[in-house]
């Protein structure tokens, strides 16, 4: 059964008429959700010819026009652009008079609150940042993967209720975050996610090159499992070589790395750095285990076996 809270039919917004501008993975999926709440995606504007497959696949039978069009006819305009392009965006619109009194304006950029918008406020639009913290693929999946997905959303007081309807329409999840910890919070999602796919895939290719002939069936239930025990555990789920305090171990990996894959190995020492501190201030690595472990992730030939400085450890492998 689903979790996600119905609006009151008195907060729902206007049946509104959607326009997208920035046909790239994250636009066409809302305004597709947004439909099936009953919305009319009317426009959508896309450069390449990828926007404009994506825009035909999962918004069908919706024109394609200039992004001054597209607010010339929506009542809600998704700007679905990069970051960086944003403020330029904004700024160019409200410049050419595209943007009108009352239209709702709402940008899905995660590092951005409603100030980028001021342009377009001062020309009489209504300002919305939601967004969504997911992965888009660019297919009819991520219509799916909205429903019950959080939302990032900042949005004037006055707003509040539209920006809370329109998100729970799209079957999302609301979380208020303040206009000045955006950057904050798009760091906290770009470190958990996108950091993850490069590790993940880093990871498949040192185990082809070790032989395994499918990684990702390897990887997948050790790594679900790994994420389910962070997500209800925290730092109390840190496992491994790095948390037991296993110098040597972590030495041989090193060398591995760099006979046989040396792009990793910048990323190898920065992550074992960082899961040391954390496995140390949470009593996880004993004090005594701990300098030798940091010598070898400063470069440094741990011990050996019976010589000080080396200590042995029980613990589980892995």
């Amino acid at each position: 059964m689903s979790t996600v809270q119905q609006p009151d039919p008195r907060d729902r917004p206007a049946r509104l008429a959607v326009g997208v501008v920035g046909a790239g993975r994250v636009g066409p999926a809302l305004a597709a959700s947004l439909q099936l709440a009953g919305h009319r995606p009317v426009a959508v504007s896309g450069v390449s010819d990828a926007s404009r497959r994506r825009a035909a696949l999962l918004l069908p039978d919706v024109p394609l026009v200039r992004p001054a069009e597209v607010l010339e006819r929506s009542d809600l305009v998704l700007l679905t652009v990069p970051d960086d392009v944003l403020p330029g965006l904004v700024e160019g619109l409200a410049e050419t008079g595209a943007v009108r009194p009352g239209q709702l304006l709402v940008h899905t950029s995660g590092r951005y609150g409603t100030r980028v918008l001021d342009p377009a406020l001062r020309a009489g639009a209504l300002p919305l940042a939601l967004h969504p913290a997911m992965t888009f693929t660019g297919t009819p999946v991520d219509v799916q993967r909205l429903a019950g997905c959080s939302f990032g959303v900042t949005a004037p007081e006055e707003l509040r209720l539209a920006a809370e309807a329109l998100v729970i329409e799209m079957g999302g999840e609301p979380e208020w975050i303040a206009e000045e910890s955006r950057p904050l919070y798009h760091a906290a999602l770009a470190l958990g996610a996108n950091h993850l796919v490069t590790l993940v895939a880093q990871s498949m290719e040192l185990l082809r090159a070790a032989g395994v002939e499918a990684p990702d069936r390897m990887l997948g239930p050790l790594l679900g499992a790994a994420l389910d025990n962070a997500l209800r555990s925290g730092d109390a789920a840190l496992t491994g070589p790095v948390a037991r305090g296993d110098a040597g171990t972590v030495a041989a990996h090193v060398s591995e790395l760099r006979r046989h894959a040396p792009q990793a190995v910048d990323g190898y020492l920065a992550m074992a750095r960082a899961t040391a501190d954390r496995a140390l201030a949470h009593g996880l690595l004993k004090p005594e285990l701990a300098e030798d472990l940091l010598g070898v992730l400063a470069g440094e030939t741990p011990g050996t076996p019976g010589t000080p400085g080396t200590h042995g450890t029980e613990g589980d492998a892995g």
